[in-house]
């Protein structure tokens, strides 16, 4: 298996994530105000935003692509992404990724600020999705 190397992509580079998230299909976009971070092989094969909100970050955009799934890199890719993070982390997903995420060191349903509840109503009114926090003191830890 190639070595895959996982890092923040640097702001002249931000195009590049959007142009992976394209090539795939995938209606995900590069937040320019987050911390973006790549999982590079010979090219990008993994990506996610990691936003500032209120209290903490919200991880988004996590996509890797279909042919390298099954290989550690979104499990590598979130622990690297919030490896340094002092504050909380939550995400947003299908309920069927609960399992992933809490082998990540993510709880479900965590105490949240307002505004991130509310997004997470509106989404919800649209598609399943749950709420999942990672708490400073937790560390990614996918299996």
């Amino acid at each position: 298996m190639p070595d895959t190397r996982f890092s923040r992509l640097d702001e002249p580079l931000w195009p590049l994530m959007n142009k992976f998230y394209r090539a795939h299909q995938s209606s995900m976009k590069a937040v320019r105000e987050a911390q973006l971070w790549v999982a590079r092989r010979d090219e990008i094969v993994g990506a996610l935003c990691l936003r500032p909100v209120s209290g903490g970050h919200w991880l988004t955009g996590l996509f890797v692509d279909p042919a390298c799934r099954g290989q550690g890199i979104a499990a590598g890719l979130i622990s690297a992404a919030v490896k340094e993070c002092e504050l909380p982390v939550w995400l947003f997903c299908h309920p069927d990724l609960r399992g992933f995420y809490e082998r990540c060191g993510f709880t479900f349903d965590p105490p949240m600020p307002y505004a991130m509840v509310e997004r997470l109503s509106r989404y919800a009114r649209s598609k399943p999705m749950i709420a999942m926090g990672l708490a400073p003191a937790i560390r990614a830890r996918c299996a």
